[in-house]
């Protein structure tokens, strides 16, 4: 249902709502122009006032302003995003915000999520291949364990297990978020995890001049499960 809100009147909101300070933080972590700097904390307010508008996401990411790119994967209507749809999404991902959260969360959301992920980690684009795994991670935390092809992911364990060290330095980021993201939601696959983990050591990645850092698969798997949420999943992939 459209909230009589046009796209014009969303980007002057955004507009409205721009800092130079976050915006220069944004741009560390490799936000491209045009970008107003709007804090998600305040984008939250716009997605909470119009809730989900299909039509009104696909104008905002169409307007190529980052800002409004983010909100529209925040107001998606996942599931009625067409293959078509989520194909151009990625085309136009120009950064690494929207090629690992943005197109991963609406994607996964979606009917076409399980078979875009395989197409999109073949790629030698490194923002593509990004979003693939983005996709998978996004995927298992919200569906359940009977609607997964579990030996499809035990391949996918062996694939990062054998490719990470060799891939560039996001996309192994974003393998091994993928690994966390299978032993955290998939309990019957949480051991796998931390066998391949044991087996990789300390995943290092250069993610550039912010405050990244790869998270250590063992230890982030171990505050899961002290916090007894293995195998919970999320309602939303989204945040």
């Amino acid at each position: 249902m459209s909230t009589g809100q046009t796209c014009e009147e969303i980007l002057d909101e955004l507009k409205g709502l721009g800092s130079e300070s976050y915006k220069r933080i944004l741009m560390k972590h490799g936000v491209k122009e045009p970008c107003f700097g709007a804090k998600i904390g305040d984008m939250q307010k716009i997605v909470k006032r119009i809730k989900k508008d299909y039509q009104l996401s696909l104008l905002l990411y169409a307007s190529g302003v980052y800002d409004a790119m983010y909100l529209a994967g925040l107001i998606a209507d996942d599931a009625k995003m067409t293959k078509k749809d989520l194909k151009n999404w990625m085309a136009k991902a120009n950064c690494r915000s929207l090629a690992s959260w943005t197109v991963p969360w609406v994607a996964s959301g979606s009917a076409h999520g399980w078979e875009l992920a395989h197409e999109w980690i073949e790629s030698k684009k490194e923002l593509v291949a990004m979003a693939g795994w983005g996709t998978i991670s996004s995927f298992v935390s919200i569906t359940p364990d009977d609607q997964i092809d579990l030996d499809g992911l035990k391949v996918l364990i062996g694939r990062i297990a054998s490719k990470i060290q060799s891939e560039s330095d996001l996309v192994r980021y974003q393998m091994n978020a993928c690994l966390i993201a299978i032993g955290t939601y998939v309990a019957p696959l949480t051991q796998d995890v931390i066998k391949v983990a044991k087996k990789l050591g300390s995943i290092q990645a250069d993610l550039g001049d912010n405050d990244c850092q790869v998270p250590d698969i063992i230890d982030t798997l171990e505050k899961v499960a002290q916090r007894g949420s293995i195998g919970k999943k999320r309602k939303s992939a989204k945040c």
